[in-house]
């Protein structure tokens, strides 16, 4: 007579699938190759942009001067400061006309030493629209004036601030979280901030966008080359030497959270297109966000470059849409 070995309960996670056919070349859309070749040329047509001072950068970009035209200014934006530990930090909120559905914390991109909440009109400004929700976008600290850790720093400022006085500024305790590129990077530390240091996990929904995780620079980064689609491996390698230029470990979770616990984050849709020299980022951070027990949605789209949801084109309209439905049901 046999006994009964006792159960074993087995706990599934839905797998991500990815189909293979949307790295073919022969995926990519007309109007994809279209606005990719018209970024190369862009680009292609600046010295290296690099001898110049980033604040001049940052400056040019904020007049309208930089390689890609600025968005109008959002009539739904103001601006106001809260108290962090370096001082004041700029919040630029965006509101609907009606009470928000719920509050979306926004970082902006740029390689944590360009970009302004500014610039990001367009895109949450759509947000809002499409959403309903209230976008907070945070102006962050940037480098290499202010390295690492200032900017994750504002930004854990700015969650601290959301979670303790988000409902009662905007009716609503339905947070997101979320960003492009580097602030992808800082939606990420900053979920990981929230839950070692102050036991805190507020955010239903994180949307990731074309992230950097892993800032020892993953194949797809190291392997780009020269090709001016956005951003190329030497960029990549001048953001990540004036972020990290007062030190900081490359494998620090706050700075590479590809190799953090990522155990108990929230629901998270990343989204990548297979001509972004960050797209093994989004590869191989899915998975160890699936992995660790947490839902996880991976959208790739062919032909997409960094951060294609920023520029005109079918593609860009159908990644807006699955962000936007993906919030919605947070």
């Amino acid at each position: 007579m046999t006994s009964a070995l006792p159960e074993t309960p087995i706990h599934t996670i839905a797998p991500l699938v990815v189909d293979p056919a949307l790295f073919d070349p022969a995926s990519i859309a007309p109007d994809t190759r279209a606005v990719n070749a018209s970024i190369i040329k862009a680009l292609g047509a600046i010295p290296d942009r690099w001898v110049f001072p980033m604040a001049m950068l940052r400056k040019l970009r904020l007049d309208g001067k930089g390689p890609f035209p600025l968005s109008p200014e959002s009539p739904y934006a103001q601006v106001i400061e809260i108290e962090g530990p370096r001082g004041p930090v700029p919040l630029r909120i965006l509101t609907p006309g009606t009470p928000p559905k719920g509050v979306y914390l926004h970082f902006h991109g740029g390689g944590w030493c360009l970009g302004s909440a500014r610039e990001n009109d367009g895109l949450n400004h759509r947000f809002v629209e499409r959403t309903g929700f209230a976008v907070v976008s945070v102006d962050y600290r940037l480098a290499p004036e202010l390295p690492y850790p200032a900017g994750p720093d504002d930004c854990e400022a700015a969650a601290l601030w959301l979670a303790r006085e988000g409902a009662a500024r905007f009716g609503t305790d339905r947070f997101a979280i979320g960003g492009e590129s580097a602030g992808a990077n800082l939606a990420v530390a900053t979920l990981l901030r929230l839950r070692d240091r102050h036991g805190l996990t507020p955010f239903r929904a994180a949307n990731l966008n074309a992230g950097s995780y892993d800032l020892g620079l993953t194949p797809s980064a190291r392997r780009w080359g020269d090709e001016p689609l956005v951003l190329n491996t030497k960029d990549i390698n001048v953001f990540v030497g004036h972020y990290l230029r007062e030190g900081g470990e490359v494998g620090t979770d706050d700075i590479s959270p590809l190799h953090a616990d990522l155990a108990g984050l929230p629901p998270a849709l990343f989204t990548i297109g297979t001509r972004d020299a960050l797209l093994d980022d989004t590869l191989f951070m899915a998975p160890r966000w699936l992995a660790a027990g947490n839902h996880a949605e991976l959208a790739v789209y062919p032909g997409g470059c960094h951060v294609f949801v920023g520029f005109p084109g079918t593609l860009a309209d159908q990644a807006a849409a699955r962000i936007h439905a993906f919030i919605g049901t947070c």
